[in-house]
């Protein structure tokens, strides 16, 4: 395995900042397990892997390899225990309005400025485990390819077709296509998500939070729906909006 170049340790750098990311079309995939799920699942392309000088990776790896120092990885390490492999791939591009408007059926999630990486990783993540269509990212959420959200898709970042945009308008067109939008609130007016008739299309759409769904996403014909909790045992204010993303998933798909 050669040594990395300095033009590769540049690219590293500058790969952390959202704007650099965008010029580049290029984003980082940090750890063990997930640079192996990417190179296994081979729907995103993994240009370079680089692995700390001296570490044992049990799975192949690309002929576009390089090694690192350890200090230099850590150094790059988006991570407090840096595991020894970064990788990095090509962006995906975004799906069309209207590759998303001729799908079937199925299930779109959507994030209303979801402004926690941790959520964002683990919402994508979810939308992935149950087969999700797509996932749109409404003005205000984070970057799907920041560090942080990659990290907490553990490998699924780019499995999903995405669109980021101006929420309302991609919704407009979907619901011109026999889209159902189900708002996730739960906020009094709200209807347990369970008790809802299915639908052939349906896009679930997760609010911001601190605030929840924003008002001007709110009209008569979107349902606003909520996670019902156990007569008398509710002890909390609310769900984190990603455990509440992976149990209203869970629910439009049984």
């Amino acid at each position: 395995m050669k040594p990395a170049l300095n033009s590769h340790l540049k690219l590293l750098r500058k790969l952390g900042q959202r704007k650099y990311r965008e010029k580049e079309q290029l984003f980082m995939i940090e750890g063990e397990r997930a640079v192996e799920q990417v190179l296994e699942n081979g729907i995103i392309e993994v240009e370079s892997v680089f692995v700390e000088e001296g570490k044992a990776i049990s799975y192949p790896l690309l002929a576009n390899s390089f090694s690192l120092l350890k200090d230099m990885l850590n150094e790059l390490s988006d991570t407090e225990s840096p595991q020894g492999i970064l990788a990095i791939c090509k962006m995906p591009k975004p799906i069309s309005i209207e590759g998303l408007c001729n799908v079937e059926s199925g299930v779109i999630v959507a994030t209303n400025a979801i402004q926690d990486p941790g959520n964002l990783g683990t919402i994508i993540r979810t939308a992935s485990w149950f087969g999700c269509n797509a996932m749109l990212f409404g003005k205000g959420t984070v970057d799907a390819f920041n560090p942080k959200v990659v990290r907490s898709t553990a490998g699924a970042t780019g499995v999903l077709p995405y669109l980021g945009g101006d929420l309302n308008e991609i919704l407009e067109q979907l619901e011109g296509n026999d889209w159902d939008v189900l708002l996730l609130d739960g906020n009094p007016g709200s209807q347990p998500i369970n008790k809802i008739p299915k639908s052939k299309k349906t896009v679930l759409v997760v609010g911001n939070e601190a605030n929840g769904i924003d008002t001007s996403l709110i009209n008569p014909k979107r349902k606003r729906v909520l996670i019902p909790s156990n007569e008398g045992i509710k002890t909390v204010e609310s769900l984190n909006a990603a455990v509440a993303t992976s149990i209203a998933l869970w629910s439009v798909n049984n």
